[in-house]
This record gives C-alpha cells, structure tokens and sequence, in this order.
C-alpha cells in the first residue's frame, strides 16, 4: 500500500513537472538550432539533471488555456510593441528636454507566481517600460517607465498594467483568479 502512494504521488510529481521539462528541452533545441535525435536526447538529460539541482517549487498551473483570449492577448502585445517601438525611438530622437520617468507599483489582483511573472515579462518587453522589482509575498509589481509628465500617465501605465494581467488571466488563470478579475471590473 504504501508503495503504490509513492509511487502515485511520484507519478504526480512528474506530471506536474512535465511542462517545465517540456519547456527546457525546446529552449534547448532551440539555442542549438538543429532538430536532432542528439539534441533532444541530450536536451532531455540536461533539463532532468537541471530541475533537479536547481529545484525550484512545482508551478501550479490552473489546467485551462483559452485559445480567444491568447489570441487577444498576443495581438495586443504585439501591437503594443510596436507602437511603444515608435514612441520611445521619437523620444529618443528628438532634440529638446528628457522625458519624465517615474517608478510605479501597481498591486496585482492575482497571487499565482506564473501569472505575476508572465505580466511582468510582457510588459517588460513593451519598450518603455521595465520591470525593477516584484514583490512576490503582496503581488505588486513596480515598473520604471516613461514618459510620465502627469499623473494621468501614471494612471494610464497602472490601468495598462491590470489590462495585461486580465488579459493573461483570461488565456490560462485560474478560476480563483477569473472570479477576482470579474470582482475588479464590477467596481
């Protein structure tokens, strides 16, 4: 009896790891850049040997994964990309005062690490602003941005911030977290 718990929660470890294991084994084909048997052989045995030491803690992933809501999300991202791709190359192009940055924490609605991390990785990539700090215990991301002249940007860079993260909920958060976005956007 008590080698089938073993081995059922054994069983349900690497479940839950798989992903992670999926994930650094095409990160690893991919900085190769060749489809090999050799590749994904040796991907495999340096993704076992690196989740196991460096051991991080089981990401819980909700199960969910909504196709609309990722296409929504990505297109936006992109086009978010471009457009601050413009306005930061304007900025920094043309002559006359630097603009105003300011440090903004926005509090996260969410208390998964995957999402906090996803939004501050997306929102990162956006030029124009950079993730400095995450506060992981109280879900408050803080973002160096700019430009701020006022605080209606301050404003508008925080309501940005929960955009994307209701943008990643809504792709592949969990129920609890749907429920507390839905709460949000009711007030």
């Amino acid at each position: 009896m008590n080698a089938q718990v073993t081995r059922r929660e054994l069983r349900r470890r690497f479940i839950r790891q798989l992903p992670l294991l999926v994930g650094l084994v095409v990160l690893w084909m991919v900085l190769w850049g060749n489809l090999s048997w050799l590749n994904l052989i040796t991907g495999i045995l340096v993704a076992v040997v690196v989740t196991r030491v460096f051991y991080l803690p089981p990401v819980d992933l909700s199960g969910r994964f909504n196709p609309w809501h990722g296409l929504v999300f990505l297109a936006t991202f992109i086009g978010d990309v471009i457009v601050a791709s413009f306005q930061v190359a304007f900025l920094a192009l043309r002559p006359g005062r630097i603009p105003t940055s300011s440090v903004i924490g926005v509090n996260l609605h969410t208390r998964s690490d995957l999402i906090m991390t996803l939004v501050a990785i997306a929102l990162s990539l956006v030029p124009g602003s950079l993730v400095v700090e995450a506060d992981r215990e109280s879900s408050i991301l803080y973002f160096h941005t700019f430009p701020t002249a006022s605080g209606r940007d301050v404003e508008k860079m925080r309501r940005k911030v929960l955009l994307v993260e209701s943008r990643i909920v809504r792709t592949l958060g969990s129920k609890d977290d749907l429920r507390r976005i839905a709460e949000e956007a009711r007030r």
